[in-house]
């Protein structure tokens, strides 16, 4: 039997110096060669650790069997028993602290590259284009309406369609898909190519997906079941409402949320001004605020649309930055610069409006907070100022209280999220459920499809004892 290799096989990539100034994809992924190794390197343990880290439950252990066996459908069948969006999770899920957190491979090496080999077996089933059939409603399916086409919403109606109810998805903006087609760029995650694919996939199970519908407005939750005919209903309509720090100076121009930034350009396709209508400004140098995976997704936005010099301006260090261990190296290689141990305290503006330099003070790192991170405290007399033309916040943000603000019955906490069970998702108003971002606020993609994969369980439970009464 021939040795494991502690090490993963590397994930092909574009060179840096030559992503940072395009938005394909950077991470190419593995060749069949590469995917059946790497499948190789799993120890197959009596009591697989990894599926414990996994938010939607999927068969780890018999998939990776399966690539090994080059059975590559039956590895994207397993995984699609548990996960609807699995090209998706492959390339944007953090599988380190998830999954491979707990593979036992990791304690003297580096864990199996589950991402990696969920991203390939998805790829090969897309690469051959199968015909999906559409499910067969029984005569008297009963309704469920899906409030947001994000991640959360997207894995509910999956499920509940293959339950057999008829399912049908109101979306706000004029394209499905949430956070994964206004959020992330295209370079860690192509539109057209695995976003739309995915989205078509459910469409043709036979999902509805209703464009430019915003609930609260158009309908309100109880328009829908009272008048429109709905059994019961999810919300998961996520945290798009941007955060700011409340300094002077940012309501400067040149000063963006995160929010803003990320959407007029992947969204709108600012990166292809001018064959599409959105203008975009950044400037020579930029400032992004923040150190999760969206400041990583702005910065590494900023360089391909121009910059010549992108800080990210965390407050705490390095071994305390939220992002990916991958976002921040892949942001280091394209030449992202970090100031860390900083915190902005005002933009400064010129005569005419418009941000010249972002002034910051120094910080020190003190005693754990609730979080367990050591909290930063201010330097007395360190102030300092980043000549920068663009400033990107990306400090998190909350939910749009639209859709618990029109539906009497429904609680949500004084942060404005919907109040759910943990379990069920069930909120406090009968037949209404909620999941992902817009009960936990903002988190990761594959927790809030883990929200509504539990909440189209508790649905079913709900329909068929409201149908048996």
């Amino acid at each position: 039997m021939m040795a494991v290799s502690i090490k993963k096989h590397p994930m092909p990539e574009q060179d840096p110096k030559v992503r940072a100034h395009n938005f394909n994809e950077v991470a190419l992924g593995y060749d069949e060669e590469t995917a059946v190794a790497e499948a190789e390197r799993c120890l197959h343990c009596k009591v697989p650790q990894c599926r414990k880290g996994c938010p939607v439950g999927v068969n780890i252990p018999e998939f990776i069997a399966k690539i090994k066996k080059k059975d590559f459908d039956g590895a994207i069948a397993k995984i699609k028993e548990s996960n609807s969006l699995p090209a998706i999770c492959g390339r944007v899920c953090p599988q380190e602290n998830q999954c491979e957190k707990y593979c036992i491979l990791g304690i003297k090496g580096e864990p199996v590259g589950i991402g990696r080999l969920e991203r390939f077996a998805a790829d090969t089933e897309m690469a051959k284009d199968k015909e999906i059939k559409p499910i067969e409603y029984a005569a008297d399916a009963q309704k469920v309406a899906v409030i947001g086409a994000g991640p959360a919403g997207l894995s509910a109606a999956g499920d509940l369609a293959r339950l057999g109810y008829r399912v049908t998805i109101f979306e706000a903006l004029h394209t499905a898909g949430g956070v994964l087609s206004y959020g992330i760029p295209e370079f860690p995650l192509p539109k057209d190519k695995i976003v739309k694919n995915e989205i078509a996939n459910l469409e043709k199970l036979g999902v509805k997906i209703e464009l430019d519908s915003v609930v609260g407005q158009l309908y309100t939750i109880d328009e829908l079941m009272d008048e429109e005919g709905f059994d019961a209903v999810f919300v998961g309509t996520g945290a798009g409402l941007p955060h700011f720090m409340h300094i002077p100076g940012e309501n400067l121009n040149g000063v963006y949320s995160a929010n803003e930034f990320l959407t007029r350009s992947n969204l709108m396709k600012a990166y292809k001004f001018p064959e599409y209508g959105t203008p975009i400004r950044v400037g020579k140098s930029v400032a992004v605020v923040g150190g999760g995976n969206v400041a990583m997704d702005g910065a590494r936005t900023a360089l391909r649309l121009g910059a010549e010099h992108v800080y990210i301006v965390y407050r705490r260090g390095e071994e305390e930055l939220p992002a990916r261990k991958e976002e921040v190296h892949h942001a280091k290689e394209e030449g992202v610069e970090f100031k860390l141990l900083n915190n902005p305290v005002a933009v400064i503006g010129d005569d005419k409006g418009w941000v010249k330099a972002i002034k910051c003070i120094k910080m020190e790192l003190g005693e754990p907070d609730e979080s367990g991170r050591r909290s930063p405290k201010p330097v007395e007399g360190s102030e300092f100022e980043i000549p920068v033309d663009t400033v990107i916040m990306a400090i998190g943000q909350g939910p749009n209280p639209i859709v618990a603000r029109t539906t009497p019955g429904m609680e949500t906490n004084k942060r404005g999220n919907i109040i759910a069970d943990d379990e069920t998702c069930a909120t406090t108003k009968a037949g209404v459920f909620a999941g992902g971002d817009i009960v936990t606020g903002a988190a990761t993609v594959i927790l809030a499809m883990g929200a509504g994969k539990k909440a189209a369980a508790a649905i079913d439970e709900y329909l068929k004892k409201k149908r048996a009464k």
